[in-house]
């Protein structure tokens, strides 16, 4: 039998560290001491009230924003003094999904979804895949249909699952997903929810979801993705196997750090906001 990975080499196979990071603009601190290891596999629930550093943080990550103090390795690599030019290929292994979806207005929904392949040259995608991927991507968010249309002829939830599928076209190690139901109705809510699990457990990816809403950490904590019926179920071992980890953030630092039923034991006041908020 094979002998386990020992916790030194989990840490360098982590695709995500954050190390004592702090973040300020001007005289407000948006990241306070942040530090955070997502390791592969694994996924990662950021709840936080608005302005907490939910969305400062997956920048961060993302090395759109450079901290001022500590490191952030991505895929082992620190990119907090890297120039921009250097981190094309890293960012290529990432998919993201914006508040909003994100999406260019001016561009069809396949130039949306083709954006990171033709951008993202350590890709290597040739013109003559570049349909074809596109289609895939659509096609696994049910949007195959859409091609030719530009996002303002879509409804909040369906641009929302474009987003989906251009953070997922280049088949990404890691996806960030920040505050993907905001302002959905419960039931597009959880389709997004079901594509997001599907990508998890049908690829093996890594995920960070940033969102205010604690059903969307329950679901992805509790519940896993049946290819054969397109369906979530309820995962067994009580979801153990999905190894799902929870997060407050609040005034830029990490309040709370621990399992769902930790989170709902809490008597901190703030963090027990984001606990058991299951019928809104």
């Amino acid at each position: 039998m094979a002998a386990a990975p020992s916790a030194t080499a989990a840490l360098a196979d982590a695709p995500l560290r954050m190390q004592a990071v702090t973040v300020r603009f001007g005289a407000a601190t948006a990241l306070d001491q942040v530090s955070l290891t997502l390791q592969r596999g694994e996924t990662v629930i950021i709840l936080g009230a608005a302005g907490s550093g939910k969305t400062v943080l997956l920048k961060t990550a993302l090395a759109l924003i450079h901290p001022d103090e500590g490191r952030v390795l991505l895929f082992g690599e620190d990119t907090s003094r890297m120039k921009e030019s250097a981190l094309f290929e890293l960012r290529s292994r990432m998919g993201i999904l914006f508040q909003e979806g994100g999406l260019f207005d001016s561009l069809t929904i396949e130039e949306n979804v083709a954006y990171p392949l033709r951008n993202q040259k350590s890709l290597r995608c040739p013109d003559a895949d570049l349909r074809t991927r596109v289609e895939e991507a659509l096609n696994f968010v049910e949007l195959g249909h859409t091609l030719e249309k530009v996002p303002t002829e879509l409804s909040g939830g369906m641009r929302r699952r474009v987003g989906i599928a251009r953070a997922v076209v280049t088949r990404p190690e890691l996806v960030l997903y920040d505050s993907p139901t905001a302002g959905l109705d419960p039931i597009t809510a959880n389709n997004i929810m079901t594509l997001i699990a599907k990508e998890r457990d049908t690829r093996g990816t890594t995920t960070a979801l940033a969102t205010h809403r604690y059903q969307d950490g329950h679901l992805l904590a509790n519940y896993r993705y049946n290819a054969n019926t397109g369906r979530l179920e309820a995962a067994p071992n009580g979801g153990q196997d999905l190894r799902t980890r929870f997060l407050v953030m609040g005034d830029g630092r990490i309040v709370f750090e621990g399992t769902q039923d930790e989170l709902e034991a809490s008597t901190d006041g703030y963090v027990s906001k984001f606990a058991k908020r299951l019928t809104e």
